[in-house]
């Protein structure tokens, strides 16, 4: 089994499951897994962007200085 994501709280998500006794329970229950999937890609997204902008500032700053 893979190690849990720091972002999954498997306990937390396990207690709406168990709570989860009728159709609009659970289809709240897949409502929410959908939207914090979505905030969790775009969180991951703009991480990656701020690390390509910032690769790129240090790339220009060092080009820079060889002049």
């Amino acid at each position: 089994m893979r190690k849990q994501d720091l972002g999954f709280d498997y306990h937390r998500y396990h207690r709406l499951l168990l709570e989860a006794d009728d159709e609009g329970k659970r289809l709240a229950l897949i409502e929410l897994l959908i939207e914090e999937k979505a905030r969790d890609r775009l969180a991951a997204q703009r991480a990656s962007d701020r690390a390509t902008m910032t690769a790129h500032t240090i790339a220009t700053v060092l080009k820079n200085g060889r002049h």
